[in-house]
């Protein structure tokens, strides 16, 4: 992520294929990644599902592009979003592409992006297509940020809760029985590989690697990989939740070793 944040982002929003309601939190997790320059939102605001989003539009300083349905049951978004991508590629102004939409359709466009030397970043639903999501340099399901928006909120509550409780002395030795983060999760066997694989490559002599590295590789590999998908709010978190690897943290760095790999070496 290191390497993304300080990009110029250009953000496309396809209004035709993003929950309405995710788009304020959407914008919110985009500014971890780069500072947004250019951000506009594409669709037919004389319809009646859109006519009503003035608010959130100012609300997240959106340029609302207007596109017209040509024909009636097609989305006409996707060609004015490739349109002015190109466009704002050529002219040079920015580092990178958010392209906000779950329409496979736009595929071709992340790829052209990326050959151009842009980093692309997707946002989009689960259901997304698997080419689009791989044609981008991260992908970030709207579901995740959503969940963390929520689970925010339910940290915010029980802070607040807690003060009040302590405030009217009342008891506060029982511990908190909602708190997010003691929710059973559970990481695939798949994932566990993927990380033990991805350590091995970038492994040191001492068969460490460290764990910023860990983190880039993932995504160059796995787009969609966040361990928010797996209940962790960080990859710290969830590599010290598998006993199969070990964490240790350095003046410069924290680093990560498979353990399984160091016993199938002796």
């Amino acid at each position: 992520m290191s390497q993304l944040q300080d990009l110029r982002l250009a953000v496309l929003v396809d209004a035709d294929n993003i929950p309405k309601k995710c788009i304020k939190a959407v914008m919110e997790e985009l500014a971890v990644y780069g500072t947004p320059t250019i951000k506009r939102i594409y669709g037919d605001w004389t319809s009646q599902q859109l006519s009503n989003m003035k608010q959130l539009l100012l609300e997240c300083a959106l340029t609302p592009i207007q596109q017209y349905a040509y024909t009636v049951g097609k989305n006409s978004t996707d060609s004015a979003m490739i349109i002015d991508a190109m466009d704002i590629l050529y002219s040079g102004n920015v580092d990178g592409f958010c392209l906000v939409s779950s329409d496979s359709d736009f595929t071709r466009l992340a790829t052209r992006l990326r050959e151009a030397g842009m980093k692309v970043i997707g946002v989009g639903e689960k259901k997304t297509p698997m080419p689009f999501i791989v044609a981008c340099d991260k992908f970030i399901y709207v579901e995740v940020i959503k969940t963390a928006k929520e689970e925010e909120a339910k940290q915010d509550k029980a802070k607040q809760t807690k003060t009040a409780s302590k405030t009217a002395k009342k008891d506060t030795t029982k511990p908190a029985e909602s708190q997010p983060e003691q929710k059973k999760r559970f990481v695939p066997e798949n994932v566990v590989e993927l990380i033990a694989d991805s350590v091995a490559a970038i492994a040191e002599e001492d068969g460490f690697a460290s764990l910023s590295d860990l983190g880039n590789l993932l995504i160059k590999k796995q787009p969609d990989f966040d361990p928010r998908n797996f209940g962790f709010s960080k990859l710290t978190n969830l590599v010290k939740s598998q006993s199969r690897f070990q964490l240790e943290t350095r003046p410069d760095n924290n680093y990560v070793k498979d353990l399984l790999a160091e016993s199938d070496d002796e």
